[in-house]
Order: structure tokens, then sequence, then C-alpha cells
């Protein structure tokens, strides 16, 4: 049998902490934990001069905090050097800068019927913006993070829930992750959850569907052998605590 243990006993201990025990769920509420999700796509043009970006050409984000949502502004380095070099972090909102550079995107292959990745996983649960899947977004950020297909670019807290961004170093897309502040004691139903969406996606079987996010029953162990279609989990742990890559 497939063990469903996706994450090391001691990474749990280090993305878990007990001495935070679940407070954001009892003074923000579930709801609360989605608000700040989102993803948000590499401009191919400069968002100054409107020009298109060239491939391989150098270009320069910066991330302004505007309450209710997060702003992207990707430039070219020629208007970086005009109007934004100097003073970009004194402006309204600045959250946080990193430079790249811009890579065409290739022709969209056909997409094959397959089962569900951790990445693509995440998309949809963000683009879902459903609550019950606060936790099972989290984790597969954190393992996606550990494979390197995600970077953490800036982490803070913003309203007392601690905010990580993360950036796709292929396409350039940007996630807004939360911190749900899981108790360690949530971590199987999570874990088992991860599992039955990588395995089933949000089209369930009939017995497995009658067992909602979050519901630990009978049903969930339907999804022990698919734990085998999570190897991007294993070994997965907690962002790092510094930001090596924004520059503030």
């Amino acid at each position: 049998m497939v063990s469903h243990d996706l994450l090391g006993t001691r990474d749990l201990a280090r993305l878990f902490p007990i001495a935070l025990i679940c407070h954001l769920w009892l003074c923000s509420g579930v709801v609360d934990l989605m608000n700040d999700w989102n993803i948000q796509s590499r401009s191919h043009s400069c968002q100054a001069c409107e020009k298109p970006f060239l491939d391989q050409q150098p270009y320069h984000t910066l991330l302004f905090d505007e309450k209710h949502d997060f702003r992207r502004l990707d430039i070219c380095e020629p208007c970086w050097q005009a109007q934004y070099s100097q003073g970009a972090s004194d402006r309204k909102g600045f959250v946080s800068y990193w430079h790249g550079v811009y890579e065409t995107p290739p022709a969209a292959p056909p997409e094959p019927i397959q089962k569900e990745n951790a990445e693509t996983l995440l998309r949809k649960i963000i683009e879902l913006n459903d609550p019950r899947y606060a936790s099972v977004g989290f984790i597969l950020a954190v393992s996606l993070e550990r494979k390197r297909l995600l970077k953490i670019k800036e982490q803070f807290v913003r309203d007392g829930l601690r905010i990580f961004i993360y950036e796709h170093p292929k396409s350039g897309d940007f996630f807004t992750i939360t911190d749900p502040n899981l108790h360690l004691s949530q971590l199987e139903q999570v874990q088992h959850d991860v599992a039955a969406l990588l395995e089933h996606g949000f089209n369930p079987p009939p017995d497995l569907a009658a067992a909602p996010v979050g519901a630990k029953s009978e049903s969930n162990e339907g999804a022990a052998g698919a734990s085998a279609a999570a190897p991007e989990l294993e070994g997965a742990s907690a962002p790092p605590a510094e930001n090596e890559a924004a520059v503030r």
C-alpha cells in the first residue's frame, strides 16, 4: 500500500509550528484566507510605453498593494531607467521588485487527457477561489517551491495574514498564496484531500464525491493509491524564512 505521508515528519514540524494553532481560523474566518489568492501573468509588452517585449529582452517588475488586490507592473529597460529606477520603492503601496529576461511563449501543444499534476491543480484552485481548498492550495505551492518549479519572490504579513508571492520561472506568472496556519492535527485530512484531487480532479467518482473536502470519512480510503500520483509532494517543506530574491 502506498503511504499517505506526502510530507516528511521534520518538514511538517517546520511547516506548522504548534505556537500558531489555527489563530487565523478563529480570528479571520476561512473565507478571508482566499481573498489574497490570485495569479498574474507576465505582460507581453512594457506597461509604460506599450512596446512588445522581444525574446531574451530584460524587464523589471514592480508589485504594489492596492488594498483589495495586488498590481503587477512589467517595465522595459529604457522605461525603467527613465521613470522608475529612482524612488520606485517610495511609491505608494510598493511591496516588491525583481527583474528577469522575457521569453517568447512557445506555441501551445494539444492538451492530452491526463490526471492533474500539482501545478495545474494549484492554478484551478486559485481560479475557483473556494476557501474549502485553501489548505490544499498552500501545500501544493510549498511542494512546487521545494521542487524549484516555483520561486518565492516575497513574503510579508498583511492584516494579520502571512502572504507569499511565488513566481513561475518559465512563464513569469506569479501566484499570491496566503498561509492558512494549519494545525498539525489537520494534516492527515489535507493529505487525503491532495491525493484525491490529484487522482480524480474536481469530478470524483460517486463513492468519493459523497465526502466533501475537509471532511474525513471512510470514502477517503479510496484515495490510498492516489499518493502515487503525487510525486511532486514528496519531501515538501515550508517556504524559506528569508526572501533572497526580492529587493526592497
